[in-house]
């Protein structure tokens, strides 16, 4: 086990650098001066020139890039931002709860609802509440975060008044954020849930543990859904992580303070360390979610340990 997670990690380094490498490229050619943006249109061509040189925006491509891979390998400085001059990773630390927070609520709804509705719609298969689920999770899996934030502010604040449209200070102002964000990963964990109980659910042991006299519910969720939790598993890993990196629309549409709202700020400041690191601290989330899933596995299927064994 502890050899497979060594492995893992080690694989990790050259994703992490291509994702550098990209990231970088595309921010070194997009137009805007970041040192005119902070002086100003009006300043001085000698100052512009001055602060690009105190940046080093002076330097060719490759040795930018170079110098921003070595201070971040050898200092773990991923750079200082543009506008507050306060270290990049300090920037993304403080923003970061705020995402862990929606990303972990959006998925508790998600799980809530997906997997339960997922288990009655196999067992009921071809029913209402089976068709009904189908064409619900389907307009879910259609329907684009922004939209349904938008519906939520109308409905829940302008109309009824029951909710706040800004902030993310309590319970109340996560509702409608986590409900915006969790209704697709919802509708995915309930389609995946139902095709992988069916898959299971016609097995033969399943049908042993029936003619056995098992009740209905100790077949259902012992025997059938601890079998089908792998792929289940699979969906809520992957989800989860796009659910970090996926955020930027929610925080933006109700204010949330969260890394996805500072990229897009940093974006619109040509602020290019914390949208480099911002990416960065993401795709690392994403790969160690990766990991956590995969070692996950080895806990549900003894068969997969075995193999790590």
């Amino acid at each position: 086990m502890i050899r497979y997670v060594l492995r893992r990690i080690f694989f990790l380094i050259p994703v992490l650098f291509g994702v550098t490498f990209i990231v970088f490229t595309l921010l070194y050619i997009t137009p805007g001066d970041p040192a005119k943006l902070i002086l100003g249109e009006q300043a001085p061509p000698e100052a512009v020139q001055a602060m690009r040189e105190e940046m080093g925006l002076d330097q060719p491509y490759l040795i930018q890039y170079y110098n921003y891979v070595k201070k971040a390998v050898l200092q773990q400085d991923i750079g200082r931002s543009y506008v507050t001059n306060r270290p990049v990773m300090q920037e993304i630390l403080g923003a970061f709860p705020a995402t862990f927070t929606l990303a972990t609520s959006a998925m508790l709804v998600a799980i809530l609802i997906g997997i339960p509705i997922g288990i009655i719609s196999a067992i009921k298969q071809y029913s209402v509440f089976d068709t009904v689920s189908m064409i619900i999770a389907l307009l879910g899996v259609s329907m684009p975060v922004f939209w349904l934030g938008l519906l939520l502010i109308l409905l829940f604040t302008v109309y009824l008044g029951w909710l706040p449209a800004s902030g993310f200070n309590s319970i109340k102002h996560m509702i409608m954020p986590a409900l915006a964000l969790g209704a697709m990963t919802a509708a995915i964990v309930t389609r995946m849930t139902r095709s992988s109980m069916l898959e299971v659910i016609r097995q033969d042991y399943i049908r042993t543990a029936q003619a056995k006299g098992q009740k209905q519910s100790v077949v259902v969720l012992k025997h059938a859904l601890g079998n089908a939790l792998i792929p289940i598993i699979a969906v809520i890993g992957l989800q989860f992580g796009q659910l970090l990196g996926g955020a930027v629309l929610t925080e933006s549409i109700f204010s949330i303070p969260g890394v996805g709202r500072l990229m897009v700020d940093s974006i619109k400041m040509r602020d290019f360390p914390v949208v480099q690191g911002g990416v960065l601290f993401i795709a690392l989330s994403f790969s160690v979610i990766n990991l956590l899933v995969d070692l996950l596995y080895a806990y549900v299927d003894p068969r997969i340990r075995s193999q790590y064994k």
